[in-house]
């Protein structure tokens, strides 16, 4: 365990004549505490970021807020019958419902659903090299993830309408949600294409005798914003893939009247309609048609109004005797007018409306590759995830058998005393218990009390026990890595065990932790730590991890030879080894892992010795937890950028730099970071996308866990019914510590410190009884 803060020095009385600083009153300490620090702060913006990001890219793909409902079976008895049985647009100039058609020997070419980064972009081509125009209804979420093909469209000469933004049926949604669809892919074609435009068409609309009683009102809606709604005359039905013949056939108008034509240029394969599109054109050119936009009909309905001295009503304005709009933009007759007649629906998008669909374009593209992205590195974090629980089963079962192998021995037997080091400080709740199971030792053994200024009496209880073989060694406080080397220093013997002031040893626990030393190739030797707290929930969760989590992973790192960490709570040193890489560092936080890989460089080998066992007290609050985690965490990571360059370490000193350095930075650091997200996109499946699936998918990785845990707690020799937390373990525990490994990452990024932090100890862990084990 690691030790606890250096305390603050009492100051000094202020000279005569000075006037020291006040002390802060409570209410100043709360409003600084309040305040959030810049590092939490780029978390919670991190996290918010990426939750945004991730619904807006389930937007786009009709995943959050989808509606896949279609009207079919509604009246039709409010709705005029000269807008039932009229032209194909649908304008509401001065308030008043009038429908167009499109001229004798006209064809409106309208495309629905795109674009489509594939069939769009084809069919562009097709009329293009026909020299046609066409009018595309275009899907605002599409607009926005493929852009360029919408501002190539505009720019060819085509014509757009708004098609809603998720393709739902309006009929179905409320008025907020209608505005809303219209006005997003408006943004959507802004920031494409710099343009707005006054043509609708709703999503499953055919022709107008299918307009019925729940959808004429949204009609009127859009008619008195200034939308022009438009229908067909003649379906191609291309969506159901018919064949080429069938399409051309379909779409085809009889006895020479004009049409408005639906051909779709996505949402599908749409291999067999550009097949069909450009003997479509030829045919119907053959049969002297010729080829418009919605806005182009309508200038000829117009023109023909005025010509015959009726209401010049209905459609953007354009200028007289507006005809047939060719590709280039101009109207029969007006060559020289600059007017583009085809693409008069098309508004240039200014001011706000402009910036904002710039924003929604950068938005969506950032969505659009972020999201992939991190779906393919979790998909990798996960396949690692689950190759660690497979490595961790298979070798820590080698390393069981071959430890527990009745002729199994390390070498000679240890029989010679050893020195145990007790740092501590303001361990006055703990250090009785601690002594006393020492005392109770089966090996020979000396006990060094180092007394980093306590102000709690943690000596003077340490002494007045009157244990034989107890030295108090008092010193002025420094910290724990300072109190382990003045112990190392006033050591008797070749071997010492370092362990906290809140831990407890069995009888047996020295001996079976020295064993090891009977190989002359043993440094150090990490023993099993047990939390003796482990009746709450809290207790229990970290009971789990750390038979799990760390006793399983250090089986692990055993065999490939590059245990990374021998726990603060019991651990044993070859006194020369200490030295001679100068003692325990304070350079870090985490001074046992500093240690421990600083032994594996100087070529010493680290083991872990599972029958040591030492019972220690975990926190018992989430904010200690929280505390204790953090200030692990930051250290692990101080402990291996100080030994970065172990990874160009060649021979058996560079084991750890070859081997345990990337272990432990991709499945303590790296996946660790990572996993939430795993959650979030999991809880985001379950809510938008297949929850049963999700929640199967969910509940085996529990189950994966769940069977790696069991194994753990059979080596162990635990009880199997602390796993009945498991469940909620993984939902509440776990995000925990992965956020204070995020809290701990951007620390280190942006150059935080971390303090020694005391924890809040209870004494509830008391000595086990002699031949006691796990309960």
């Amino acid at each position: 365990m690691p030790q606890k803060p250096s305390p603050t020095p009492t100051p000094a009385p202020a000279p005569a004549g000075k006037r020291r600083h006040a002390t802060p009153s409570r209410i100043e300490r709360v409003g600084r505490q309040a305040i959030p620090k810049p590092r939490v702060v780029f978390a919670v913006l991190l996290l918010v970021g990426l939750v945004s990001v991730l619904l807006l890219d389930g937007y786009l793909r009709s995943e959050v807020g989808g509606d896949q409902r279609i009207r079919s079976d509604a009246s039709n008895s409010e709705v005029p019958a000269g807008v039932a049985d009229g032209g194909p647009i649908l304008s509401f100039a001065g308030g008043r419902a009038r429908t167009q058609s499109v001229a004798d020997k006209t064809i409106v070419l309208t495309f629905d659903d795109g674009p489509d980064p594939e069939y769009t972009e084809k069919v562009l081509k097709i009329l293009n090299d026909q020299d046609v125009p066409g009018t595309f209804f275009l899907i605002g979420s599409m607009v926005s993830r493929y852009p360029g093909v919408v501002k190539d469209m505009v720019g060819q000469g085509n014509e757009v309408g708004v098609h809603t933004f998720t393709h739902v049926d309006l009929s179905y949604q409320s008025a907020s949600r209608v505005k809303r669809e219209i006005a997003q892919t408006q943004l959507a074609l802004a920031g494409a294409a710099g343009i707005t435009t006054t043509l609708f068409r709703a999503p499953y609309s055919s022709k107008n005798d299918a307009i019925d009683n729940e959808s004429w009102p949204i009609y009127q809606r859009l008619g008195a914003m200034g939308y022009t709604s438009v229908f067909i005359d003649t379906d191609s039905e291309d969506w159901q893939e018919p064949g080429v013949n069938k399409i051309i056939k379909w779409a085809t108008p009889k006895d020479g009247d004009g049409a408005a034509v639906l051909f779709h240029d996505a949402g599908g394969d749409r291999t067999e309609t550009l097949k069909a599109l450009p003997r479509y054109i030829k045919k119907m050119k053959a049969k002297g048609y010729t080829f418009t936009t919605v806005s182009g009909a309508q200038q000829a309905d117009r023109a023909a109004d005025q010509s015959a001295g009726g209401p010049a009503g209905g459609g953007p304005a354009g200028p007289p005797g507006a005809g047939n709009a060719n590709r280039a933009g101009n109207a029969n007759g007006n060559a020289d007018s600059g007017v583009n007649v085809a693409q008069m629906a098309h508004r240039k998008a200014t001011g706000t409306t402009l910036w904002e669909g710039r924003a929604l374009i950068a938005a969506v593209a950032v969505a659009e590759w972020s999201v992939p992205g991190l779906a393919t590195g979790l998909a990798v974090v996960g396949v690692a995830v689950m190759a660690r629980f497979g490595l961790m089963l298979v070798l820590a079962r080698r390393h069981h058998r071959q430890r527990n192998r009745r002729r199994f021995t390390w070498g000679p037997p240890v029989y010679e005393p050893v020195s145990v080091i007790v740092p501590a400080y303001n361990e006055k709740e703990c250090i009785a218990n601690t002594l006393n199971s020492l005392a109770a030792s089966t090996h020979p053994i000396e006990i060094v009390v180092v007394d980093d200024g306590s102000t709690d009496g943690t000596a003077e209880i340490a002494e007045s026990l009157g244990l034989p073989n107890v030295r108090v060694i008092r010193q002025e406080n420094a910290g724990k890595s300072a109190a382990l080397n003045n112990g190392v220093r006033q050591a008797g013997h070749d071997i010492v065990v370092m362990m906290d002031g809140d831990t407890v040893f069995e009888p047996d626990t020295v001996r079976e932790l020295v064993q090891p030393f009977g190989d002359e190739r043993v440094g150090a030797v990490a023993g099993n730590a047990k939390v003796g707290n482990r009746d709450t929930v809290i207790g229990a969760w970290q009971h789990i991890e750390y038979v799990m989590g760390f006793n399983l992973d250090r089986r692990m790192y055993d065999v490939l030879g590059c245990m990374p960490t021998i726990p603060g709570a019991i651990g044993a040193f070859r006194r020369r080894a200490v030295l001679e890489v100068g003692g325990m560092s304070e350079d870090t936080l985490a001074e046992d892992t500093d240690i421990t890989i600083a032994l594996h460089r100087a070529g010493r080998r680290v083991v872990y010795a599972e029958h040591a066992r030492a019972w220690t007290e975990a926190p018992a609050s989430v904010g200690q937890l929280w505390r204790q985690r953090y200030r692990w965490s930051y250290g692990t990571m101080q402990a291996l950028w100080k030994h970065r360059g172990s990874v160009l370490d060649k021979g058996p000193s560079g084991r750890f730099g070859r081997v345990g350095m990337p272990l432990v930075v991709l499945f303590q650091i790296v996946t660790p970071v990572f996993a939430p997200l795993i959650d979030v996109f999991t809880v985001y499946a379950m809510i938008f996308v297949d929850f049963r699936a999700s929640l199967l998918a969910w509940l085996a990785v529990l189950l994966v866990q769940l069977l790696c845990a069991a194994y753990a707690f059979r080596l162990d020799k635990e009880k199997y019914r602390y796993l009945l937390m498991m469940p909620l373990q993984q939902i509440a525990y776990r995000q925990l510590m992965y956020l204070v490994l995020i809290h701990s990452s951007v620390t280190a990024l942006t150059g935080g410190r971390l303090r020694w932090q005391k924890l809040k100890r209870t004494g509830e862990v008391g000595a086990p009884r002699p031949g006691a084990g796990a309960a």
